[in-house]
């Protein structure tokens, strides 16, 4: 299955950026040994639209196109269920065993993500119930999609 991100904003050079690659390598290196692959990392500009309704229903459409017919869509929202990441782990294991030839993880906007987005999501998650600067939610998402491939593989990075 392959796993993509979708984020509402776009990483500049720096620190972040780096770190985010390192982990997104990790994870393309070693996901294929339990048939998970990175699939595209897409970043769209955030909405100039003058109202934060306008500017989420924008994004959500941006995302939309994104989608793939039959696409597994996670939210990332503060409100989602937290998860630890052996869960996070399974979840994304039990996805790819249904089949599911591709998953979006998206990372919404400053405004948030649009509701209509929720009715169409198979998962809603949280990182914690803080709010993270979208930088940090990139390192944070990539860093778990590592960790989720060494957990299914049985690496000992991921200790209890």
């Amino acid at each position: 299955m392959k796993i993509g991100l979708f984020a509402v904003g776009r990483l500049k050079s720096g620190p972040e950026k780096e770190l985010a690659a390192r982990y997104l390598d990790r994870f393309a290196k070693a996901g294929p040994g339990v048939s998970l692959e990175l699939g595209r990392v897409i970043e769209v500009n955030e909405s100039r639209a003058s109202g934060a309704e306008t500017r989420k229903r924008e994004e959500a459409g941006l995302l939309e196109r994104s989608l793939s017919d039959g696409a597994v869509l996670v939210l990332l929202d503060e409100r989602g269920k937290s998860l630890d990441s052996p869960t996070f782990a399974n979840l994304l294991g039990k996805f790819r065993d249904q089949g599911k030839r591709e998953m979006l993880l998206a990372i919404g906007g400053a405004d948030g993500l649009d509701p209509a987005l929720y009715d169409r999501a198979d998962a809603i998650i949280n990182l914690g119930t803080m709010t993270w600067p979208h930088q940090l939610v990139r390192i944070l998402v990539a860093e778990q999609l590592y960790r989720a491939v060494t957990i299914l593989s049985g690496h000992p990075y991921h200790r209890v």
